[in-house]
């Protein structure tokens, strides 16, 4: 049977990457438990490296040890609530030990996690609990007014409350940015159920719904299993420059455990790895700094604006955080330059690097860019450099038929590996549209280069056509970033009865610089159909987890005038 040209396609770029791969990064992984289930690898590591620390929450440590006796118990307490495999238990929690005890308590009992954004208000909440048909809910004390006022529209049948303090045994030796009292809480009764009987994970059924969003629409669940959840951990700690069960590693977390990202890095890759997680509800400079010099803290994922607010702390000092050796940069509002990075190498004596491209839908962390950093090569190469497909993923650019282009070409982003979700979660049309012959259609456009290095340019509904012409928010946010007065800014596309689409640009912007100088410079500094409109905003609309608000943008550039002077 011939080639395919995507077969063809496919072992060309195979070829290029295999050339330029890093020494520093591992070609395989390897496991130490045959099952690729998290609470196999949990109880390997409490019976080899039972007292070390697992969880580190603010002066609490947590072993191993301890860690799967609480997830046992936890899984307990659900059985004695009638909670059976495959049901959903949703977890409705800020950054806290218990996320991640329920989490494999859960998994333990054959359920499905629903992790639940802790910023959800009584739509989003109510939607999400029917959605899932989640019927067990452990959530935050200070959320239960909000889970009370929905909780008769939705299919649970039993809610139990935690305080984030609960676990805190003494006055905490740092600042906690929460109360050490729980309104209510039922954490001591969990505590007290019967250890669960061990029971070996399917790694292939169901054991997550992860909500993602859209520019449209409701969210939707993104149906992964534990063998997506172990590879993403394994590939992630290859991606670093190490093999599985590495002991000397110690990871900060203050991402969102809810969010994907946040899982990856917060639950699971410490976990697979029998290693210590430095878990921390929110960002604070001044904490991290305190929490990194004590544990001795390895790697760190935060924005580049979060490492620029470390190093302009008053009185700074970079050797107090020299221990990090794999700290990665996630560029969403300020983007990372060679600038940045030489500003925190000076500081510090580490190497600032993009992390990795990825989606709910792939459980994130598809590629790596260590050892692209020489000369710094990745960031003069595109200021949207994404790096090598991590060992056992794929990634192809393809045309509006689904056939790969030239390297070097734009195109759909299509992703195939062992972490792609099984499906939506009640949407077979979404699912079929989005999954074809084994391959995920990201709906992003980016390119291949001659390294065989993924470039990440924009969403596809997020491509501008301007006259026929291809404009990429991504391109010319760079661009616009180079004008000193800008401080921050985000490209979205406005409907233009004349040229198709126009590019709009939400700057933020410093010493008063108005719209007239900024697009007479951008006329000055970029090609002619790529100079956007220009409006002058106090701040840009974001996330909980530190993203753009594309949508509100988008909206907001609809409801300009159809019509500009353009003279």
């Amino acid at each position: 049977m011939p080639l395919s040209r995507r077969d063809i396609a496919l072992a060309e770029i195979r070829e290029l990457q295999a050339a330029h791969w890093p020494d520093q990064v591992p070609r395989t992984v390897e496991y130490p438990v045959d099952v690729p289930g998290l609470p196999e690898h949990l109880r390997h590591w409490a019976a080899t490296r039972p007292g070390t620390t697992a969880i580190s929450f603010y002066g609490r440590d947590i072993s191993y040890a301890e860690y799967d006796e609480l997830s046992d118990r936890f899984a307990g307490w659900l059985a004695e609530r009638g909670v059976a495999p495959g049901d959903r238990v949703g977890v409705f929690l800020s950054n806290c030990p218990q996320f991640l005890i329920a989490m494999v308590g859960i998994l333990k009992a054959g359920a499905v996690h629903v992790p639940v954004n802790p910023m959800f208000r009584g739509h989003e909440l109510r939607y999400e609990l029917d959605d899932a048909g989640v019927t067990v809910l452990l959530a935050q004390d200070t959320f239960a007014d909000l889970v009370e006022s929905v909780r008769a529209d939705t299919p649970l049948r039993h809610v139990a409350f935690t305080g984030l303090a609960d676990l805190l045994t003494e006055e905490p030796n740092v600042p906690v940015p929460f109360e050490l009292t729980a309104e209510r809480s039922d954490w001591a009764e969990i505590t007290a159920s019967a250890r669960a009987e061990a029971r070996p994970s399917d790694p292939d059924a169901l054991a997550a719904l992860n909500y993602t969003g859209g520019t449209t629409g409701m969210p939707k669940g993104c149906e992964h299993t534990q063998r997506h959840m172990v590879y993403t951990a394994a590939t992630a700690s290859a991606a670093g420059g190490s093999q599985i069960g590495d002991p000397e590693v110690v990871s900060l977390n203050f991402l969102p455990v809810f969010w994907i990202a946040g899982e990856d890095f917060g639950v699971l890759k410490p976990l697979v790895n029998g290693q210590q997680i430095v878990l921390m509800t929110r960002w604070d400079p001044a904490a991290v700094v305190a929490l990194v010099e004590r544990h001795g803290v390895t790697d760190l994922v935060a924005t580049v604006d979060n490492y620029v607010e470390l190093m302009d702390l008053p009185e700074f000092d970079g050797t107090r955080l020299s221990t990090l050796r794999n700290a990665l940069a996630v560029s969403f509002v300020l983007k990372l330059t060679p600038e940045v990075r030489h500003r925190w190498r000076e500081a510090v004596g580490s190497v600032l690097r993009e992390a990795s491209y990825g989606m709910t839908e792939t459980h994130t962390a598809d590629t790596f860019t260590l050892g692209f950093q020489d000369d710094d090569r990745d960031l003069h190469a595109d200021p949207v450099f994404c790096g090598l497909p991590v060992p056992g993923t794929d990634v192809l650019i393809v045309d509006d038929s689904g056939e790969p282009v030239p390297v070097g070409t734009p195109g759909e982003i299509i992703v195939r590996s062992p972490s792609i979700l099984t499906g939506y979660y009640g949407r077979l049309d979404a699912t079929a549209e989005t999954i074809r012959d084994g391959w995920l259609h990201t709906g992003d456009v980016g390119r291949l280069d001659e390294w065989g290095a993924l470039h990440y340019l924009a969403r596809a509904k997020e491509m501008i056509k301007t006259n026929g012409m291809s404009v990429f928010p991504s391109e010319v946010e760079a661009l616009l970033r180079l004008h000193p007065a800008i401080e921050s800014v985000s490209v979205v596309p406005r409907p233009d009865r004349a040229r198709g689409q126009v590019a709009v640009a939400f700057v933020v912007v410093r010493d008063s610089a108005t719209s007239e100088e900024l697009r007479k410079w951008a006329n000055e500094n970029m090609a002619g159909y790529k100079v956007p409109e220009f409006v002058v905003v106090d701040g840009l609309p974001m996330t909980a987890t530190g993203k753009v608000r594309k949508g509100e943008l988008l909206d907001r550039a609809a409801e300009l005038p159809a019509a500009r002077d353009h003279a």
